[in-house]
């Protein structure tokens, strides 16, 4: 069973599982609407980044290994020389791309930020549905329903709060070059 048939089997299971709760209909479409489909969202975020980090950095690290050696290489025949010298050159150039691109899209810190809501999104759900941790002093799922929508949203809206303040921390600190730009001023 592939990952993505098992999320989508798991999904099938939650959903007849939300079927079971004496909840309103209004309740039942929230859990599905916005609880479980942000949960299935976030995994499949965090499955995308954490292989796209993996492929990025498993190019960097072979490649960075591979290079030195090429370097090394003392090819006697001009021919030959020439193509180690273009594997290298293209290895090298392979390395650096890699390395730019996962340094540029932080597929890493996607991946463990993805991972972690989903985690707690994940929790809360369980928690909920057995009545324990923060629901337990709850009678019935009708009851504890307020608390867990407030806690979803506001795990999603933390999300969100630290997605941007990454993004602006990371534009505020991206070294302006242009030599004329007043914003810069003069170069020291």
């Amino acid at each position: 069973m592939t990952v993505d048939t098992q999320s989508d089997s798991h999904a099938v299971d939650l959903g007849a599982l939300i079927d079971r709760f004496h909840l309103s209909e209004n309740q039942k479409a929230f859990l599905r609407s916005r609880w479980l489909d942000q949960l299935q969202w976030f995994n499949a975020k965090a499955r995308l980044s954490q292989r796209r980090y993996y492929v990025l950095r498993l190019v960097a690290i072979v490649g960075g290994l591979i290079v030195p050696a090429l370097v090394s290489l003392n090819a006697r025949h001009a021919e030959v020389a020439s193509t180690v010298a273009w594997v290298t050159f293209a290895l090298s150039l392979t390395v650096g791309i890699s390395v730019a691109v996962d340094g540029f899209f932080n597929y890493g810190g996607r991946w463990r930020q993805y991972r972690r809501t989903g985690e707690l999104l994940k929790a809360h759900g369980w928690q909920f549905f057995e009545l324990v941790g923060i629901y337990g002093g709850y009678h019935d799922h009708r009851s504890a329903f307020p608390r867990f929508a407030a806690e979803v949203e506001s795990l999603i809206a933390e999300d969100v709060e630290a997605y941007l303040s990454k993004v602006m921390h990371e534009q505020t600190h991206t070294p302006k070059t242009a030599p004329d730009d007043p914003e810069v001023g003069p170069e020291s």
